[in-house]
């Protein structure tokens, strides 16, 4: 049964919140997929990838580069039911839902205020189903991330 992870970015903005979902995801062995319709969005998200984190940077690489196979954290404009990098998660960074993320084991959908009406839709559709199981998250001030309504 898939999963998907609603965060709702309240303090902070994609480019800060996706770096620690992918430092856990890398940990575990997985591989992940991140998607962003905009060209100018996916290279804000590559650059705090490489520059987020002090101690080193998270390795990725964009769709349709000659390394895009092996890369652990891939950067797309679209989704792709079998990316080339093989992910099992999938983060949709511009907050658009894609039905195609269920075909992952874990689908995250990362949506500030602008689309919080979409997001709502969407939660009430998988809700609905019996093959879902759906988790929000919501950011406190200090930006810390608890499980909640």
């Amino acid at each position: 049964m898939p999963r998907v992870d609603f965060y709702r970015l309240i303090r902070d903005p994609v480019e800060r919140v996706l770096p620690a979902i992918a430092t856990r995801i890398l940990g575990n062995g997985d591989r992940l997929l991140v998607v962003a319709a905009s060209a100018m969005q996916r290279q804000v998200i590559d650059e705090a990838l490489w520059t987020l984190n002090p101690a080193g940077f998270l390795p990725h690489g964009n769709a349709g580069s000659p390394d895009e196979a092996i890369e652990p954290i891939l950067l797309a404009g679209t989704l792709e039911a079998s990316p080339p990098n093989q992910a099992t998660h999938v983060a949709l960074a511009d907050g658009e839902w894609r039905e195609e993320a269920l075909g992952f084991e874990r689908a995250f959908l990362l949506f500030d205020n602008s689309r919080i009406d979409d997001a709502r839709a969407t939660w009430r559709a998988l809700a609905a189903r019996d093959d879902v199981d759906n988790r929000f998250w919501k950011q406190d001030e200090r930006g810390r991330w608890s499980e909640g309504p």
